[in-house]
């Protein structure tokens, strides 16, 4: 395998986030895609972890300043990375993730790219679960309590169903295998952080 050249630091790409996104809402979300890309790359890219920590990390970058305008969600990014010194490698990486809103951004092909697009929105909906529990915590939640909040459309209305199904058929896993794996991934980082923040509004 190639390792893949992202152009900046870790600290680089945490500074550049904390640049275009002040709620701590976000912030946490990009940290637990991170957290989320860096397991899956341990077991499917060893050679390429901190590639993928940083596709998580910044896979959002442009969406609290320009959540209105979803269809140009990171196209904004883009010039925002470039600029910084990320390279086309990653920013493709974090554009995939998008091509459901806009069609001209590339589709996902990478197995990076793929557990980006099939994780992303399920983390989000993992995480508002887990705020309702009483321990707060993912290191009690099972499968089943995942399916019933999924299937639940009045739950996390914001989570796109859509794209997590289409996620789990792009890498050909079964939904409940998505869901069992990305749980164990938050699980694998959780006991460092193990509290939820609920959105606000």
């Amino acid at each position: 395998m190639s390792t893949l050249e992202a152009g900046m630091t870790r600290d680089e790409a945490f500074a550049l986030l904390q640049e275009h996104n002040k709620d701590p809402f976000h912030i946490e979300h990009a940290e637990t895609v991170e957290q989320t890309m860096r397991y899956f790359a341990r077991e499917y890219d060893p050679d390429n972890v901190e590639f993928w920590g940083l596709v998580g990390l910044l896979h959002d970058l442009d969406w609290e300043e320009h959540d209105d305008e979803p269809e140009l969600h990171t196209i904004y990014a883009a010039k925002d990375i470039e600029a910084a010194g990320g390279t086309p490698e990653l920013i493709r990486a974090i554009q995939s993730h998008t091509s459901d809103f806009n069609p001209e951004l590339p589709k996902p092909e990478l197995q990076m790219e793929k557990i980006l697009f099939a994780t992303e929105e399920l983390t989000g909906l993992i995480g508002a679960a887990i705020v309702m529990r009483p321990s707060k915590s993912v290191m009690d939640f099972e499968v089943k309590s995942l399916k019933k909040k999924f299937k639940d459309k009045r739950f996390a209305a914001g989570v796109s169903r859509d794209v997590i199904r289409s996620g789990a058929e792009m890498l050909g896993w079964e939904l409940d295998e998505l869901f069992a794996r990305t749980i164990e991934a938050m699980q694998s980082f959780a006991p460092d952080k193990d509290t939820f923040v609920p959105a606000e509004g």
